[in-house]
């Protein structure tokens, strides 16, 4: 499945939003990410079943446990745990996650991907927020121009 920008869009829609599998540690990519996305005026609820609280904020251990709920997920977590969270993101309700990825494995799981496309959840599996948010740092906004140049940046839906 090929991510559409308006996919993309609809997700940064959301003001709030959860990130899963961010990190305690603060020099963590992820902790970055959550950061910026604060910056950007997102109301971000960190998910880590092995954090208290991430930048201040209460973490809570799944999803079930958000108060009050959200309808955006962000995945940080390894593939072999995405397809257990996507499970608990529809148990929760939530019908919108993006499973990251920058370089590397990221948080894409196949089965994780056909789990959500088989139950209506739209999934963005792949991509790194940073692209898509307004004044991110040079390298993001150069990482998305190479994505443009080489065919593999989100398209507008034909």
């Amino acid at each position: 499945m090929r991510t559409s920008l308006e996919r993309v869009t609809e997700f940064l829609a959301y003001k709030r939003m959860a990130m899963v599998g961010i990190s305690h540690d603060p020099a963590d990519f992820s902790v970055k990410l959550f950061e910026e996305l604060i910056r950007c005026g997102y109301d971000v609820v960190p998910v880590n079943p092995n954090c208290g609280e991430v930048g201040g904020r209460r973490c809570f251990g799944r999803m079930q446990d958000v108060e009050p709920p959200v309808e955006a997920v962000l995945l940080m977590t390894p593939p072999e745990v995405t397809e257990g969270v996507v499970r608990d993101c529809f148990d929760a309700g939530v019908r919108t996650v993006w499973m990251y990825r920058a370089t590397g494995r990221g948080s894409v799981s196949p089965k994780a991907v056909e789990y959500c496309e088989d139950r209506g959840i739209h999934v963005i599996p792949g991509e790194c927020p940073f692209m898509f948010l307004p004044e991110s740092a040079v390298f993001h906004r150069f990482h998305g121009f190479v994505r443009k140049i080489m065919g593999r940046y989100p398209r507008a839906a034909a």
